[in-house]
């Protein structure tokens, strides 16, 4: 290990190096830009990895004291199996370990440690006489590899995320609903617990997206969120939630949202790294994440209905130009069941607190994120409040829905591709048998497909 060049790249991880007597060797040990940051725990494929961490954490108190480090213990450390990893963020007020799709990059680790208040030394902690404390203007970028930057927080981002919730100021009620109110303060009481997920179930009209950008305002300006994803069901509602966005007006200095940070709604597989917000479909996240690009009519169509295409969408694999720390928060406002199974992969790819919006949630919906409902408030109450008006149901009556219809002899139905929607040049001709009787649809057991 003394021939060891730790300043080969911004990276290095020393394979098998030998600790403090006692404390074994760590498979893997990680330096960032010339100083020991973290451990590698490697496990056999199919090794189950909960509790392994408690092994991680030994071996990050273990480094020789001859060694320069960012702090001690060692403030990073990963479980993997090559299928599975784990990581533990040492430096969040109450560490626990957490699943991710893969390693975060070197430099993603380098800005968590200088992101810290005063200066790490070798030696620990030292104080730093000058902290900055003024705003950050909108399109600031700390820097990173070439290609891909990390928004620089606010001045009162010191710390990690998770430290940075501990200290948000109070809510300004001004402008807000009560039901607002409780969901924005028991969302962030939940993401202040460290629970990667949770739901706010609130009734269609009752201020769902205003919530959601309120709150969002408060993530970024105050937790130093550095990118939020906020994913809508189909293209038209991105253009409609980009203009609630830039609307907004913050209680806290009068400022529009869109003055403040940049809100980015994607139409193409371009992100535009200096945007805070960046609102798309879930069917463009997952074309960029492929690498490919997204037909316009696909993104204008509902998940729901994408799901009919899809039995089962093809496997993500790590993109190095979309890595999962891309996003802190990600936002699904009412994007249906099909999300949160056929499509969670792509949610699971990112490293980020997931938050859902809906106003008819499901069985999955509770599921997927661990049973945390952080709001409920639904259509009655929000009559009795005030906040909607009830309804009639009417039934309409035709001659056809009551009375059904009758095809005649020789009549031939037009057939288009289900994936493209073009006419297929083919016709539905088939004589259907029919039972003696005048039936409005063919016999059940006769119906099949026309080739």
């Amino acid at each position: 290990m003394a021939h060891a060049n730790i300043h080969a790249a911004r990276g290095v991880a020393l394979r098998e190096f030998p600790l403090n007597a006692g404390y074994g060797f760590a498979d893997y040990l990680l330096y960032i830009d010339g100083k020991a940051a973290g451990v590698i725990e490697a496990k056999k494929e199919g090794s189950t990895l909960t509790g392994v961490e408690v092994q991680s954490a030994r071996y990050a108190q273990g480094l020789p004291s001859v060694l320069p480090a960012w702090r001690r213990p060692l403030p990073f450390s990963y479980e993997s199996t090559g299928i599975e990893t784990h990581f533990t963020q040492g430096l969040d007020p109450q560490p626990r370990a957490r699943s991710v799709f893969a390693f975060h990059r070197p430099e993603t680790l380098a800005a968590w440690l200088k992101d810290l208040p005063g200066k790490i030394g070798e030696k620990g902690w030292e104080s730093s006489a000058a902290v900055h404390t003024g705003p950050t203007s909108p399109g600031t970028a700390s820097e990173t590899s070439p290609g891909f930057a990390v928004p620089a927080a606010s001045a009162a981002s010191a710390g990690t995320f998770l430290a940075r919730l501990q200290t948000m100021p109070p809510l300004i009620e001004d402008g807000l609903w009560p039901a607002q109110k409780i969901a924005i303060r028991n969302l962030e009481a939940s993401l202040k617990a460290n629970k990667p997920r949770a739901l706010i179930q609130m009734a269609t009209g009752s201020g769902k997206t205003f919530t959601s950008i309120s709150f969002i305002y408060r993530l970024i300006k105050f937790a130093g969120a550095k990118r939020v994803l906020f994913l809508v069901d189909r293209g038209n509602l991105g253009r409609q939630t980009k203009k609630e966005f830039d609307q907004y007006t913050s209680p806290y200095n009068n400022y529009k949202f869109g003055e403040e940070y940049i809100v980015q709604h994607l139409t193409s597989n371009q992100l535009d790294t200096t945007a805070r917000v960046t609102i798309c479909t879930i069917q463009r996240l997952f074309s960029m994440l492929k690498g490919r690009e997204l037909a316009p009519e696909d993104d204008e169509q509902s998940v729901d209905g994408l799901g009919k295409l899809f039995a089962k969408p093809e496997p993500i694999g790590y993109n190095p130009s979309f890595p999962i720390e891309t996003f802190d928060i990600i936002v699904t406002d009412e994007a249906h069941r099909s999300i949160y199974n056929l499509w969670r992969q792509v949610l699971e790819y990112f490293d980020a607190y997931l938050i859902g919006l809906t106003a008819t949630p499901s069985k999955q919906t509770f599921g997927f994120f661990n049973q945390n409902l952080v709001m409920e408030y639904g259509h009655q109450q929000a009559v009795a409040d005030g906040v909607n008006v009830n309804y009639d149901v009417y039934r309409i009556r035709t001659q056809v829905s009551e009375h059904g219809s009758q095809v005649e002899a020789g009549y031939s139905v037009g057939y288009r591709d289900r994936l493209t929607a073009k006419p297929a040049g083919k016709s539905w001709t088939k004589t259907w048998p029919t039972t003696p009787t005048r039936w409005t649809a063919p016999c059940k057991p006769r119906i099949r497909s026309a080739p």
